[in-house]
């Protein structure tokens, strides 16, 4: 097979393009990304792109399998706008190239509480996002949306230290639910995923970490 991925220098695709190029099953891994990354690699294609014009672009997204996990935060967008742009548009013109270039399989990393009507930003804009790809009907869309993230290394500290509070409050039996999802267990659900072809909803459990899916076929 050959993957697509949006989000290759982000926490969870550094891990995902990892894992699809020690993956016997797929030939071929092609990452859209701003700058050049430093992996090497003969299944590696690194298409340095502008997403601002999808039009120069657009056709290289031709693949079996497309992964989408771009994302930023307010921090570091450093407005609501210019967070909407990585999180919604550039998403959203990657999937559409997916589709106009009849990829059937398309994966898609939202956020726990996504909701288009939601009155918060973030998860009012997650949820728009889901319904716009849906739209695009593909043959098979896998949406993921995991809670808080366990990221390696992380620079995050609201981030760091919501992970330390979970997860000490899940050694007194609290917050089970809102365990932390290490990135590496997300990206290896995403592949799993990818390798399924059942239709309708279902949750894909690795270890004792439970990370739902929605997978819906148009």
């Amino acid at each position: 097979m050959k993957a697509l991925v949006i989000g290759a220098t982000g926490a969870t695709g550094k891990d995902l393009v990892n894992q699809l190029l020690n993956d016997k099953d797929f030939e071929e891994v092609d990452v859209f990304v701003r700058k050049p990354i430093d992996i090497q690699n003969s299944k590696l294609n690194v298409h340095i792109v502008n997403f601002e014009k999808p039009e120069e672009w657009k056709n290289n997204v031709k693949g079996d399998v497309a992964f989408s996990c771009l994302g930023t935060t307010l921090k570091a967008a450093g407005s609501k706008e210019a967070q909407r742009k990585v999180d919604y548009d550039y998403q959203y013109e990657f999937a559409k190239a997916a589709k106009e270039n009849n990829v059937e399989d398309y994966i898609l990393v939202s956020a726990y509480g996504a909701n288009p009507k939601s009155k918060i930003f973030y998860s009012k804009m997650k949820g728009e996002l889901e319904e716009a790809v849906k739209q695009l009907h593909f043959t098979k869309i896998t949406i993921f949306k995991p809670g808080m993230l366990e990221r390696k290394d992380s620079d995050r500290a609201g981030e760091v230290l919501g992970s330390r509070i979970i997860k000490f409050a899940n050694k007194l039996g609290l917050l089970e639910s809102q365990k932390p999802l290490p990135t590496n267990i997300l990206a290896k659900a995403m592949i799993k995923s990818s390798k399924i072809k059942s239709n309708g909803y279902s949750s894909i459990k690795l270890g004792n970490i439970s990370c739902f899916a929605e997978k819906s076929n148009e």
